[in-house]
């Protein structure tokens, strides 16, 4: 059996996120009719993680394995595949890489960039979350030192998931302002459901003086969803790297 890696992107918006979902469109469904169409044998994708509804990749790893050993040497694969896919869905390459390869349990860390405008976007509308009041940046960033001193952050996590752990390793974190807004970066081994949407709007509470970084530690440190800020939109969050 040959493993082959997928690099893809994707607009989000119309999807009900990664996985397969009954009676729901997919990424994951949506590129296994496409590879298994083209390739013309049944194609089961593996992703890098399970992005929510709403949410976009702009660089997205995906596995499947196939008998055929020459995939990545077809002609035209990546344009066969690019014209079956609908406009939302780009497909950059496909590639053999060695069977033990996993594009999920593989993955050394994954990073995430949350938008935000202060104009009203118009043309990138899709693509961020406009958000009127100025935020303090500094305190934010003091924040997300805080947030590096943690591991369990079943705070920010979506209840009644299947994960064996709620501990996560962040690498980086931090705000950046400019003139039109807002990003905000996160690198960490791995994520759980609804987390950086979760912190992005726990932390617009810091950044508008509502809550102290003392008060935000008692959030992480309480372990309860119902302690942190609401979801941030998922249309202005985007997953950027995933490093193997």
């Amino acid at each position: 059996m040959n493993r082959y890696f997928i690099e893809l992107s994707y607009d989000g918006t119309n999807y009900h996120g990664w996985q397969v979902q009954p009676n729901s469109t997919s990424i994951q469904q949506t590129l296994e009719d496409a590879f298994s169409t083209i390739l013309r044998e049944r194609v089961t994708v593996t992703g890098a993680g399970r992005t929510d509804t709403g949410v976009h990749a702009s660089y997205f790893v995906a596995h499947f394995d196939s008998e055929q050993d020459d995939i990545d040497r077809q002609e035209n694969l990546v344009f066969k595949l690019n014209g079956y896919l609908p406009e939302d869905i780009a497909i950059h390459a496909v590639s053999r890489v060695d069977p033990e390869m996993h594009a999920r349990f593989s993955a050394k860390s994954r990073e995430y960039v949350y938008r935000i405008r202060k104009t009203k976007p118009l043309f990138n509308r899709p693509f961020c979350y406009y958000f009127y009041n100025d935020l303090d940046v500094d305190k934010m960033n003091e924040a997300c030192e805080v947030l590096m001193e943690y591991t369990d952050f079943t705070s920010f996590s979506k209840l009644h998931t299947d994960v064996k752990t709620n501990n996560c390793q962040v690498m980086a974190a931090e705000w950046v302002a400019h003139e039109d807004g807002y990003d905000f970066t996160i690198r960490a081994d791995r994520f759980l459901r609804n987390m950086v949407r979760s912190i992005v709007g726990t932390m617009l509470e810091i950044g508008q003086g509502k809550i102290t970084l003392q008060e935000f530690r008692e959030v992480i440190e309480a372990r309860d969803r119902s302690r942190a800020g609401m979801s941030a939109p998922a249309k202005g969050l985007f997953l950027v790297d995933v490093e193997y």
